[in-house]
């Protein structure tokens, strides 16, 4: 417990879990799989036509400060997100936010954070943090990914908080002006998972929800044509956005999962959701075994096998698809 209250907490990723500890500090208790799954924040989508590192942007969740920003708007709860032209000036909104007392959500890059080690950096510029404090120049840190506080010096934050590239920052912090007294989660937790549930269904578009699966597994198939190097480099970055950018695929479906057994506790277990909570689970440990495969045939002298890759991604489409249409059975 710190000086303000705050209270720490190890999260499974990091804009879950910041809005998860944010809202208990002002009065809302949720756990961070019910912050997830009312922000309706899981998804998939293969963006070809955006690169990272010169290969296509492959997501698990939405976009960054959609969980910020759908939770304020599911939950009424009033929210004030801050961007700043200027280092100065972003770094002295944060010192009087610190001064008033609030507890200040920020999006930083991984990489110039030096209390994370050397191994764990790499250049992700969408990772949210929670500062709570400061004491001289040092700022008190609630990161998620960690199981205890951390701190950080003001030069080293204020350069995470405004790099440059992909998702760049701009300094941003956000804490809520105003928070209910009262939340009726039923109508929001039924509201959400239609939406969560349709959206992966039936998107239009060939890039999102189950469709995006399916033309991943394609381009997999694809692969046996394109120079060996660059395929094992594609594979090595489908496990990389999966398993190491955010929580993953298969993280995110465990933390939908628990989403799902919580609201079947609200409904008085409903075997329904609870169902989908277990189905969920099941769909988190094919990702995983997905991504194992992958990483076998990279590592692997003999040739791979595009094809039986491509069909494990398909399998799990269809297991997803089990899933979204018992949710819809969900009154």
């Amino acid at each position: 417990m710190s000086v303000n209250n705050f209270e720490h907490t190890h999260s499974a990723h990091c804009e879950s879990g910041v809005m998860s500890s944010m809202l208990r500090h002002y009065g809302i208790n949720l756990s961070e799989a019910m912050v997830f799954g009312l922000s309706s924040a899981l998804t998939f989508a293969y963006l070809p036509f955006v690169k990272i590192g010169g290969m296509p942007l492959i997501a698990y969740r939405t976009l960054p400060k959609s969980i910020i920003k759908n939770i304020q708007k599911n939950l009424g709860v009033k929210m004030k997100l801050e961007t700043f032209s200027s280092k100065e000036k972003g770094q002295k909104r944060l010192d009087e936010l610190l001064k008033e007392g609030k507890v200040v959500g920020a999006q930083t890059s991984v990489f110039w954070l030096p209390y994370f080690p050397e191994e764990m950096r790499f250049h992700f510029n969408a990772h949210n943090m929670v500062v709570y404090a400061k004491e001289a120049d040092n700022y008190l840190i609630s990161d998620p990914v960690f199981e205890t506080t951390q701190i950080c010096d003001k030069a080293s934050l204020t350069k995470a908080r405004f790099v440059k590239g992909i998702m760049a920052p701009k300094g941003l912090l956000y804490y809520p002006l105003k928070v209910p007294e009262n939340i009726d989660l039923k109508p929001v937790i039924r509201k959400n998972i239609k939406k969560t549930a349709k959206s992966m269904l039936k998107t239009p578009v060939p890039i999102a929800g189950l469709k995006g699966i399916k033309s991943l597994a394609k381009s997999i198939s694809k692969l046996k044509s394109k120079d060996k190097r660059y395929a094992k480099l594609y594979l090595g970055h489908i496990v990389r956005m999966q398993e190491e950018i955010g929580t993953g695929g298969a993280g995110f479906r465990y933390l939908y999962a628990s989403f799902l057994q919580e609201a079947s506790e609200i409904f008085d277990n409903d075997e329904t959701l609870k169902k989908s909570s277990q189905l969920m689970l099941e769909v988190g440990d094919k990702w995983r075994e997905f991504a194992l495969m992958i990483a076998k045939s990279i590592k692997s002298k003999e040739d791979i096998d595009y094809k039986k890759l491509s069909e494990k991604l398909l399998e799990i489409s269809d297991d997803e698809s089990a899933v979204y249409k018992k949710m819809l059975e969900f009154k």
